[in-house]
């Protein structure tokens, strides 16, 4: 596609024709929000972000789950894991939930997004008033023994190259950067997704 058709002064989005995001929350009864999930490969957020999908559906609630390896199945297949390829991973991503959010729904995203201006393009993306950040804390060390994935021994063993923790950084949160931080390293199954329960609740609140 030329480039000269896709100049800024050729681009009219038509978005002030279209129904307005209340009319969808009305709709579904419900306040569309992004609820990111970010820590190590191994740190539990696919399964927190799994059980609380299940368990918001099960209240009615309309809840999408946007995954990492999904999404890099699909949509972002084209992306490696190079910075520049991580950046536009979550650009996209964010994109796609910002979307989803402003139709009313629920949006649970579970990326590794590793470095701090990674979370802070979702959140500028997304919007401050529709976007939370959830840490999943888990050390190294722990997620390695855990290795459910197979992919802390591939790194070990160098057949896997820029991996979050090893070859490449990742960038924990400042003190009160991310509005939740769960510690699955201390905490069980259970009491994490409890936690991240009750704090959800009171963000989706009508």
């Amino acid at each position: 596609m030329s480039s000269q058709n896709t100049a800024p002064e050729n681009i009219h989005p038509e978005f002030h024709r279209m129904l307005d995001r209340r009319a969808k929350e009305e709709l579904l009864q419900q306040k569309g929000r992004v609820i990111w999930l970010y820590g190590l490969s191994g740190s539990g957020k696919s399964t927190l972000a799994n059980q609380l999908e299940r368990r918001l559906h099960e209240q009615g609630r309309l809840v999408k789950l946007l995954d990492g390896d999904n999404v890099r199945s699909g949509l972002n297949n084209n992306l490696g894991f190079s910075d520049e390829d991580r950046l536009e991973n979550i650009r996209r991503v964010a994109e796609v939930a910002k979307l989803f959010s402003t139709n009313g729904t629920i949006t649970l995203a579970s990326f590794i997004t590793p470095k701090k201006e990674l979370r802070q393009l979702a959140r500028d993306i997304i919007g401050e008033q529709d976007f939370n950040e959830i840490y999943v804390k888990c050390s190294f060390e722990t997620c390695a023994q855990r290795d459910v994935k197979g992919l802390y021994a591939k790194a070990k063993a160098g057949d896997l190259k820029q991996f979050t923790g090893k070859d490449s950084s990742f960038e924990e949160p400042a003190t009160g950067q991310a509005d939740l931080v769960i510690d699955t390293g201390a905490e069980s199954e259970s009491q994490s997704l409890e936690k991240l329960y009750q704090f959800v609740s009171t963000q989706i609140a009508e």
